[in-house]
């Protein structure tokens, strides 16, 4: 099977019915499946994620321009770069579930591809720029505003949460430990626990498909508890 589920159920998922559905098709085919096949008529999503990178760059900048009046040019560079990181456009597309109806090689999916962040994050670009292709700016933007633009100050505590933790343990002298707990699962769908302990004491677990990310969630977690803003020092 190319990819798990219906192109129908995908349109449904990201709130867009393409006129031209090789738009879609071409969104979500990674260039191990065209190496694979080695036929002609199929394309990867490469040009379509260089496009849509651009696209989503210049939609996020209009926003912020227009909706941060007063916050300088340094600040809403850095309130850009935490919502196009890879770690929340991945994270987007995984909520989407991209990777299952994504077209891979058998090996790459068998090796985590639909899984890996990186591969996510193109894809979240790839398919804005088949949105922007099919059907223009307009509906580009809907779909980024629909599933990026919502509640932007928790994805840049979410961002941040890391650097936050380590500047408060820091600020309050506490001894903070990252430790992996577990590490499960074929190499294709690793899961990893990982708990965040302030001086001995746990204060969060939690499971991802990457220690990082899994170090990520914990660590907001944390901040949480800790009742510690992370947007602020």
């Amino acid at each position: 099977m190319e990819h798990e589920g219906s192109l129908s159920e995908l349109e449904a998922l990201i709130g867009y019915t393409f006129q031209d559905i090789k738009h879609l098709e071409t969104a979500i085919t990674h260039k191990s499946f065209v190496n694979e096949k080695m036929v002609g008529r199929y394309m990867s999503y490469e040009r379509y994620e260089f496009l849509g990178d651009a696209i989503l760059e210049f939609i996020v900048s209009k926003y912020l321009f227009e909706n941060y009046q007063t916050m300088p040019e340094g600040d809403l560079s850095k309130l850009r770069s935490s919502l196009v990181c890879e770690f929340t456009l991945s994270k987007i597309s995984r909520d989407l579930r991209f990777g299952e109806f994504a077209r891979f090689s058998k090996g790459e999916r068998q090796t985590g591809g639909a899984n890996r962040d990186s591969i996510l994050c193109d894809m979240f670009e790839s398919v804005l720029g088949a949105i922007y292709l099919d059907g223009g700016m307009e509906c580009a933007t809907a779909y980024v505003e629909r599933f990026l633009l919502q509640d932007i100050e928790h994805k840049q505590r979410f961002h941040d949460a890391k650097s936050k933790l380590q500047e408060y343990v820091q600020k309050h002298k506490i001894n903070l430990q990252y430790e992996l707990l577990a590490e499960e699962g074929p190499d294709h769908n690793k899961q990893f626990t990982v708990r965040v302990v302030l001086d001995g004491k746990e204060m969060a677990r939690k499971v991802a498909h990457s220690k990082k990310t899994a170090e990520q969630y914990a660590a907001f977690e944390t901040l949480e508890l800790l009742h510690q803003p992370t947007g602020k020092r």
